[in-house]
């Protein structure tokens, strides 16, 4: 299965994610982890995506899916991938698109979780991390707000989209996340190199 997963930060997308993957037998893939592995490996792209972050700057879109396709080229993404926080915009959902198209492996599904903003807030104070202050975490959800909320519509239309109530204890949110799952029909098609 390939599948996004889109949500605010809090929301347990990365907990989630973990467990799927494992459950599934496909290999999670965050754009930060697939950053620093190529970064570390000395790969001109990881090399270059890194120079952007070292100025505090974004990674362009065209750069972070370069990264993301050279990545799907190994061989622990033959049975598929779950990405945890990537897509973050449009741009990006339209290229990975493009990308998956080019491969003949398209998205199976995005699973959008749904979280009330107060919620959220409570989650994401009490993780005590030291950038966590108030106005910090309502502009971290101010962000998401802008650049990823319009994912789910983007998904949506294309009739990709699961939402998924992400409010209650792990085991009861990927209970939800499972049943959502069991609506879907895999693409039968293997990914081209």
């Amino acid at each position: 299965m390939r599948i996004v997963f889109i949500g605010p930060p809090g929301a347990g997308k990365g907990t989630q994610s973990l467990k799927l993957a494992e459950s599934l037998g496909v290999r999670r893939l965050s754009t930060g982890e697939v950053l620093r592995e190529s970064r570390a490996a000395g790969e001109p792209l990881g090399q270059a995506a890194a120079e952007f972050l070292d100025r505090g700057e974004l990674v362009p879109d065209d750069v972070v899916v370069r990264l993301v396709a050279e990545r799907l080229e190994r061989a622990d993404c033959r049975r598929g991938y779950l990405f945890d926080g990537f897509p973050r915009t449009i741009e990006q959902a339209r290229q990975l698109d493009l990308l998956l198209e080019s491969r003949q492996a398209p998205l199976d599904a995005a699973l959008e979780f749904v979280i009330p903003e107060d919620e959220l807030f409570q989650r994401l104070s009490k993780r005590g991390r030291s950038d966590d202050s108030e106005e910090t975490i309502r502009q971290r959800l101010r962000v998401y707000a802008a650049l990823t909320d319009p994912l789910a519509e983007y998904y949506q239309s294309r009739g990709l989209l699961h939402r998924i109530d992400a409010v209650g204890t792990q085991q009861e949110v990927y209970a939800r996340l499972t049943g959502a799952l069991s609506t879907v029909k895999p693409a039968d098609s293997d990914p081209k190199p």
